[in-house]
């Protein structure tokens, strides 16, 4: 879920990303929803951080980091032997552990055991200085570093097995920081190879040009749509689940995480070629409704994210040879596409429905029969 400010900034440049995810909350057997709980001592969570088995580095919460009093005041409660909140945490697919919530108090613990900060801002006693103010972990009697690397941390474990639905509806309601979309969601869940492919697309000078800053970065809907495309174009339209628009897109990531990196690199240079052409054929106008207009200097109208699924699918698989050889015969077939009323109603209306997924595109196959690699 988006907070307002970034929906109302994104409503007019991008059409159909807002029509799923609500619809398919909880839309699952509460049964299936995994969520175990394991009490461990911070000195054990820590050193499986040391080690890689926590990600803590997910790019929404960098710039949410506490300043050191904050930090000491959870160690300072810690030595008091103050109960702390559980910590909701989550299985990635590789086995790791992604932190929902609680990674700024996980990552105090980490940074204090490892000498990374001293203690500061700590109220005085009567006049004189905290008996903590001023030391590194190493500074504490053995005692007190016995307290603090024994601190139980409850944690709440949600199952890599729990259906894709229940993993980004939990992920929402008890992540404390700022409000997530979905793919915000999904690039930790999926933190792999397939996120930094997708990372790496949206950062492309063919990418940029062709988005003219409609999908944007901070929310991530650049990623999605390039999610989508990787997913159409690795997993086929036809693997598609009426209204599960959640799952194709997590399942395409998972299999991008286990792909070769010659796969990555291929499916790469087919976005790649398909966004270039897209924008060579159409400019500012690629993926809106107002290219039916052929005119380049027409009002834009919204970026549509159905439009985006299809074409961007379809020129990745046309080669550089046909489209050279006919430009003029490629823009037309778009053009008449967009002309065609059943066309324009399968990526307007309802548009993560199977039928309507399907209904668009095999109007696009018929059209470009024939030129598909």
């Amino acid at each position: 879920m988006i907070n307002a400010s970034n929906a109302d900034s994104e409503k007019d440049d991008v059409e159909g990303l807002d029509m799923a995810p609500e619809a398919s909350r909880t839309d699952y057997p509460l049964e299936d929803v995994m969520v175990r709980t394991e009490t461990r001592s911070a000195r054990e969570v820590v050193e499986r951080i040391g080690k890689g088995r926590y990600i803590m580095d997910p790019e929404f919460q960098r710039e949410f980091v506490w300043d050191v009093e904050k930090q000491s005041k959870l160690i300072e409660s810690s030595v008091m032997r103050i109960p702390l909140p559980v910590f909701y945490v989550a299985e990635a697919t590789d086995g790791r552990i992604i932190v929902v919530d609680g990674l700024q108090r996980l990552t105090t613990f980490s940074r204090f055991l490892n000498n990374e900060f001293k203690l500061s801002g700590l109220s005085p006693k009567q006049g004189t200085p905290h008996y903590l103010e001023g030391k590194f972990f190493k500074d504490l009697e053995p005692r007190l570093q016995e307290r603090i690397e024994d601190t139980q941390l409850v944690l709440y474990i949600l199952d890599r097995k729990a259906p894709e639905a229940a993993r980004l509806d939990i992920f929402d309601r008890v992540n404390s920081g700022s409000p997530l979309t979905r793919q915000q969601m999904r690039n930790a869940l999926y933190s792999g190879n397939a996120t930094q492919w997708l990372r790496e697309q949206a950062a492309s000078e063919e990418f940029l040009k062709v988005n003219a800053g409609s999908l944007k970065s901070k929310t991530m809907r650049d990623r999605e749509a390039i999610n989508r495309f990787a997913a159409f174009y690795s997993l086929g339209y036809n693997s598609y689940v009426s209204g599960e628009m959640d799952e194709f897109l997590a399942r395409a990531l998972a299999q991008m995480n286990a792909a070769s990196s010659s796969d990555l690199g291929e499916m790469q240079d087919r976005f790649r070629h398909s966004m270039k052409w897209n924008y060579r054929l159409f400019g500012l106008q690629a993926f809106r409704k107002s290219l039916r207009e052929n005119n380049p200097n027409a009002p834009r109208t919204p970026l549509n994210i159905s439009m985006f699924d299809v074409f961007s699918f379809c020129f990745a698989k046309i080669s550089e040879k046909h489209l050279l050889s006919d430009e003029s015969g490629f823009k037309g077939k778009v053009i008449s596409l967009m002309q065609d009323n059943d066309f324009v109603f399968h990526v307007s209306y309802s548009t993560n429905s199977g039928s309507q997924v399907t209904g668009r595109f095999e109007k696009a196959l018929e059209k470009f029969a024939g030129y598909f690699e």
